[in-house]
């Protein structure tokens, strides 16, 4: 679990309970760290990345991020998504990725070819949209981030509110 930072959280988030993380002790700028659980995602019902040595973004109001390394995806599973390209504050230039068998749907995640200095340890590695592909932690099945901006993991573990959702656009 990560440890609280010490910084105070607003009235307005919700005090998490046993075994939970609130996403208003989560630090900023963003901290890299170990998952703790199995990641796993599906596409059309199959395994299409797996792994237990996944890395957890954690930023202040979002639900955490996970990046799987490369070497997790099933190969021929994904191919680049030409033209699309954002900009993180933090992690640098993004690269997203689309289904081989249904490229025209669109983006199901991305990674950094050449990320910050501070996130070099997850260069190339994959985070998955929980929206447009099935991913879980353990046996949870994670729930989007609201808003379509961002790809946040949404589960039990967690409490907010979280950015994207209604009247957050100041935060």
């Amino acid at each position: 679990m990560w440890q609280h930072t010490g910084q105070k959280r607003p009235e307005f988030a919700r005090e998490p309970g046993p075994g939970q993380e609130s996403v208003w002790d989560y630090p900023r700028p963003p901290a890299l760290v170990d998952a703790t659980d199995t990641v796993t995602v599906r596409a059309n019902g199959r395994v299409i990345a797996e792994s237990s040595s996944a890395k957890r973004v954690l930023e202040t109001a979002s639900p955490p991020t996970y990046y799987l390394p490369p070497e997790s995806v099933q190969a021929g599973t994904l191919i680049t998504v030409p033209g699309m390209q954002t900009w993180c504050e933090w992690k640098g230039a993004a690269t997203y990725w689309a289904l081989a068998r249904d490229p025209d749907a669109g983006a199901v995640g991305w990674s950094y070819v050449t990320p910050n200095p501070a996130f070099m340890e997850i260069r190339d590695w994959l985070c998955f949209y929980p929206d447009r592909v099935d991913c879980y932690l353990g046996e949870e099945q994670v729930r989007a981030q609201s808003g379509g901006f961002y790809g946040g993991w949404v589960t039990d573990a967690i409490v907010g509110p979280y950015k994207g959702e209604p009247g957050s656009g100041h935060w």
